[in-house]
């Protein structure tokens, strides 16, 4: 039976400051390794958006957009599906959350999401199909959240260059009988296709995405 794979932590050097991997090509090396769609989810905190100070909201969306828009564009060229999320980070902590299910509407209607902490985030998401997931969280600048805050959390980071110390992750989500995903966490070639989540479902927007998700109907690429 047919199945579908996603990279659900991948980075843009458009708007990751991290990031060494344009968008457009970053879409065709994941076409090449075999995946069916990514998850473009730059990173989303104060210090993006601070060096924008003189520009309104929607202008700083339009520059924040600008990695996920090239790649959906190309992905549309070449049969990728390229969906919307963000890597957030909250003023005062040192923790990151992969975000699915926001939409560019919900990004423009509310702004400066990284001044609210994680419990007000979760205020804000009620009503909203949106799922908020810790990533990496035993690295060791991270602190691992309460769960009862969290949709789920990443248990596979596939970075080679951080110590995410992968196995406390799975068996702490064990434990605790959270969500998981994996992801590769793409900031550089070496990175490509290093996690994701394997699916017998064609995701092909936002929504779907959180579907697969909340039903934990996939698979871990852990690798």
């Amino acid at each position: 039976m047919r199945t579908y794979k996603y990279d659900v932590h991948v980075h843009t050097s458009e708007v990751s400051p991290c990031g060494r991997i344009g968008a457009r090509e970053v879409v065709n090396l994941y076409k090449e390794a075999g995946y069916d769609g990514i998850v473009i989810t730059d990173h989303y905190f104060d210090g993006y958006f601070e060096k924008y100070h003189s520009c309104s909201w929607d202008e700083k969306m339009v520059c924040f957009l600008e990695g996920y828009r090239k790649a959906r564009e190309e992905g549309k060229n070449i049969g990728l599906n390229v969906l919307l999320g963000i890597e957030l980070r909250f003023v005062g902590s040192i923790n990151d959350y992969l975000v699915f299910g926001v939409t560019e509407e919900f990004l423009k209607n509310n702004p400066e999401l990284y001044k609210l902490n994680l419990q007000q985030f979760n205020e804000l998401k009620k009503g909203h199909d949106i799922l908020i997931y810790q990533a990496h969280p035993f690295r060791p600048n991270q602190a691992i959240e309460r769960a009862g805050l969290l949709d789920g959390i990443e248990v596979y980071n596939g970075n080679p260059r951080h110590d995410s110390r992968n196995y406390l992750a799975y068996s702490f989500a064990l434990e605790d009988g959270l969500r998981m995903i994996s992801g590769s966490d793409c900031h550089q070639l070496e990175d490509v296709a290093r996690g994701g989540i394997v699916t017998m479902e064609d995701i092909t927007d936002e929504a779907g995405l959180v579907e697969v998700l909340r039903k934990e109907a996939i698979s871990l690429i852990m690798e």
